[in-house]
């Protein structure tokens, strides 16, 4: 008992120096599958080419949102002075939503008129937007409310905001012309994130 008390305090002392490794590699992975997915044009004239932008273009946008997440991400732990279990674990569900955008955006890639893909490209930007602030919730957990990390986390208006445009581009999709607004909803939250996010810098 004592054993594994003493390996829980390890835990949550620990600075985040290997999750910041771990999750590094993970998202360079989901980079690698998003870009293994990417095909050439099935010709030689503008036709062929044209049929490929959109799966191009959507490709962007996901790397733009991995890209994002990294960049936040990275800049989040490093105002970490201290990790649990709980944020190990909530980690680990962010990195499985993002996990799924390669899937979503090859779906696009595809049908990229439909209601249905664009929706779901939704869902996993909603579901990686609510993992990411139930790990910003997980870290909070483990320090102080004078902390530099609480104090720089805020109230987070950003993430809420991002949250209520993924949704709403999610209930556009089933309207008519519903996937292209859908889309605008997602770039536009790109927009916003782009700047990375500069209350973690120190």
């Amino acid at each position: 008992m004592m054993a594994r008390v003493q390996r829980l305090a390890s835990i949550r002392d620990s600075g985040p120096e290997r999750l910041i490794a771990f999750s590094d590699g993970v998202m360079a992975v989901i980079i690698t599958i998003m870009a293994l997915e990417l095909h050439p044009p099935g010709g030689t004239d503008i036709h062929d080419l044209a049929h490929r932008v959109p799966a191009l273009l959507i490709y962007v946008l996901s790397f733009a949102m991995i890209g994002i997440y990294w960049n936040n991400h990275h800049h989040l732990l490093r105002a970490t002075e201290r990790i649990s279990a709980l944020v190990m674990w909530s980690n680990l569900h962010l990195l499985l939503w993002l996990s799924l955008f390669p899937v979503a955006t090859e779906w696009i890639g595809e049908e990229y008129r439909h209601a249905l893909p664009a929706a779901v490209w939704g869902v996993v930007a909603l579901g990686s937007a609510m993992a990411y602030f139930i790990l910003v919730r997980a870290l909070l957990r483990v320090h102080d409310a004078g902390s530099r990390l609480a104090l720089a986390i805020g109230r987070d208006f950003k993430g809420q905001i991002s949250a209520a445009i993924y949704l709403a581009g999610f209930g556009l999709a089933f309207l008519p012309f519903g996937p292209w607004l859908s889309y605008a909803c997602y770039v536009s939250v790109a927009i916003i994130w782009f700047v990375p996010d500069r209350r973690f810098e120190f």
